[in-house]
């Protein structure tokens, strides 16, 4: 078992509610909330094996440990190291997976119900006396049904298809693109090109990767496509939208309703073009962060460590 474990960014896996101990039972544990870039190699000298969320670590950090063995990513995304140099310095790196698809599509469920219930708007609303000068009943605009509607499902993963499974639970007529299209045959929900998905969905999720292929396609054109009452939940990248034409369009079409949980710069400067607007909600991009979700990710990096100290590594990217 390793000597030593070092953490340099635990603070959004761990901010303090969880224990680390399905880690610091594997070995010395050091863990900081955040680490600066001029302190990465001082605090990582003696580790044996880093685990880091959003930290970099780059071929000049590599030269400069040389006791360092395992990298274990707190994450499943790992543009942060430079896995070719760790490949090259004898590093070997792990990330960790599906450990947040059930957090990821209950905050999309999260967004649909508080645009189409308006739970605190009405909290609000009975709260600042509303209630007492109405009737035994009222309510602030339209709340919409789900049963029926079409939700389209951009992205046929994992996240994509537990959010089918949950629309499915409502009633809801399910849409989905997926890049690798299944073969013909019987399947649960109907696949089909990016056209009708933009054309026909009431509300339409997006669960890819940010690639040459995926930037910006939430755009004006796409968005023209769109109904004009239509929901668009993005909990994948903020990139996947074009910002300036989404406000645009929110702008000229007031019953369309944008919940992102992501955007192009996080945390976004007080300028950003969305912020401001009725029609978009926006959450800090912790749709990943449920507790559960979060127990699980550590569970998963303690068997990382476990499995490449017994010769038989899991998740390795390099």
């Amino acid at each position: 078992m390793p000597s030593q474990i070092v953490i340099l960014d635990g603070y959004l896996v761990n901010p303090g509610d969880l224990s680390w101990s399905p880690i610091s039972d594997l070995g010395q544990l050091i863990i900081y909330d955040h680490t600066p870039e001029d302190l990465v190699v001082t605090r990582s000298l003696n580790a044996d094996v880093l685990l880091v969320n959003k930290v970099k670590l780059a071929s000049q950090h590599f030269k400069q440990l040389p006791r360092l063995k395992l990298i274990c990513l707190l994450a499943t995304g790992y543009d942060n190291v430079d896995v070719e140099a760790a490949r090259q310095f004898g590093v070997t790196v792990c990330n960790a997976t599906d450990y947040s698809t059930d957090s990821v599509a209950q905050h999309v469920f999260a967004m649909i119900l508080t645009c189409t219930n308006k739970v605190q708007l009405h909290n609000h609303s009975v709260k600042s006396g509303d209630w007492s000068r109405n009737s035994w009943s009222y309510s602030i605009g339209s709340i919409r049904g789900l049963k029926g509607k079409v939700m389209g499902v951009y992205g046929g993963g994992k996240i994509g298809m537990r959010v089918a499974a949950l629309a499915s639970a409502f009633g809801m007529k399910i849409l989905v693109y997926k890049r690798t299209m299944p073969k013909a045959g019987i399947h649960p929900y109907h696949f089909v090109q990016p056209s009708q998905l933009f054309e026909e969905s009431d509300i339409l999720t997006f669960h890819v990767p940010l690639t040459g292929e995926t930037l910006g396609i939430i755009n004006q054109q796409t968005l023209s496509m769109m109904k004009p009452d239509a929901l668009l939940v993005n909990t994948s990248r903020g990139g996947l939208v074009n910002e300036k034409d989404l406000s645009m369009h929110l702008l000229k079409h007031p019953e369309f309703t944008a919940a992102l949980d992501v955007l192009s710069v996080e945390p976004p400067p007080a300028s950003h073009p969305l912020i401001d607007q009725e029609n978009c909600i926006i959450t800090p991009h912790n749709a990943w962060s449920n507790i559960d979700a979060r127990t699980k990710l550590i569970r998963i990096c303690a068997e990382n460590i476990r499995l490449y100290c017994s010769g038989d590594p899991q998740n390795v990217i390099a």
